[in-house]
């Protein structure tokens, strides 16, 4: 009966250490750190990895993870200081640095940093131009990891890096931005050909200076590329053609034309009737270019009449007597007196 009581009381003693020892046992993992804190006050020491004794009833065990902590930032859209209007995302990588106030300083460090750097995010977006955020982004990862850990560092939170992930961008400014760099590339092509081109020049003035030293040099040539063109199996030969003697050719016309007008103007003289030193008389305007040129009337414009009008009267000189015969001289006072008919009847 004795014995029955003893192992029952060692049973229950075995079954109350036990279940006292659950109560303060505690396991922290290797990448974990325990933070303590009895009647709700947080001991100093920090607690690392492996088993750790509590207290009953009094302590209690937080843990924390130290390991570094991948936080997507969700898009945010804005407008940059060139106003263009973008969508960009980003990623923050952060560590607990001080557990102690990773868990007395914020109620939830992961909700915190994610809130800051999304207004983070949105504030560099509106600080920056929109080539910096597609080619320059180091500065602005820069710039943003120092906007986040300012108040991460009050939290014992330590960011490691911030990265921009991805820029969208409307379809009008890509297709904007596509016909610029096809822009940039065709000018750059027109340049290489320009610069290929000058230097194919170049070669080819000293070419000239050779072979003007030597034409048979000009002949060689010619007969290499007569050879050249005639090894392809065709049936068309293109020779080249002397410049030299196309300018031959061009002058001779000139001078037979310059010669046929001469001549025919002095055909037309011939017929018109003007001597070889008179000068040539003035197209009549209208004539046919075949008729032969006739003389103009000299054409003599009249003044105008208020200034014949206000001129003085002309100054005539008296008509002097007439010297007449004696018997005209006799008969003229009857001619006067009888009149036009006596005149005529002494004169008869």
């Amino acid at each position: 009966m004795v014995v029955d009581v003893v192992i029952a009381v060692v049973v229950v003693v075995l079954l109350l250490t036990a279940v006292v020892a659950g109560l303060s046992l505690r396991v922290v993992q290797q990448f974990q750190q325990g933070v303590v804190l009895r009647f709700g006050r947080v001991r100093d020491e920090v607690r690392g990895p492996g088993l750790v004794a509590l207290m009953p009833v009094a302590d209690k065990l937080r843990r924390v993870n130290v390991q570094i902590v991948t936080l997507p930032i969700p898009a945010q859209e804005g407008i940059t200081r060139d106003n263009v209007t973008v969508r960009v995302d980003a990623v923050v990588y952060f560590r607990v640095e001080d557990p102690v106030k990773a868990i007395i300083n914020v109620q939830d460090y992961n909700f915190a940093i994610s809130q800051v750097a999304q207004t983070s995010l949105r504030s560099i977006i509106g600080k920056s131009e929109l080539d910096d955020l597609l080619a320059n982004r180091e500065p602005i990862n820069q710039g943003l990891e120092l906007m986040i850990d300012s108040p991460a560092l009050g939290w014992g939170i330590e960011i490691d890096r911030v990265e921009i992930k991805d820029v969208a961008l409307p379809e009008s400014m890509k297709r904007s931005m596509s016909r610029q760099a096809e822009a940039e590339r065709e000018r750059r092509a027109r340049i290489i050909t320009a610069d290929g081109e000058y230097q194919a020049s170049a070669r080819l003035s000293e070419a000239a200076a050779v072979m003007s030293a030597t034409p048979a040099a000009l002949q060689l040539r010619l007969l290499q590329t007569v050879v050249e063109v005639a090894a392809e199996k065709n049936s068309t030969l293109v020779l080249p053609f002397p410049v030299e003697l196309l300018r031959f050719l061009d002058s001779a016309a000139e001078t037979h034309r310059r010669a046929a007008g001469e001549a025919s103007g002095k055909a037309a003289d011939a017929v018109a009737g003007v001597a070889p030193g008179e000068p040539e008389p003035a197209p009549v305007p209208g004539a046919d270019g075949g008729t032969p040129p006739v003389r103009a009337a000299e054409v003599h414009e009249l003044p105008p009449l208020e200034e014949v009008l206000e001129s003085p009267p002309l100054d005539v000189p008296p008509v002097p007597p007439l010297d007449l015969p004696d018997d005209v001289r006799d008969d003229g006072p009857a001619e006067s007196s009888d009149g036009p008919e006596g005149g005529r009847g002494a004169a008869a």
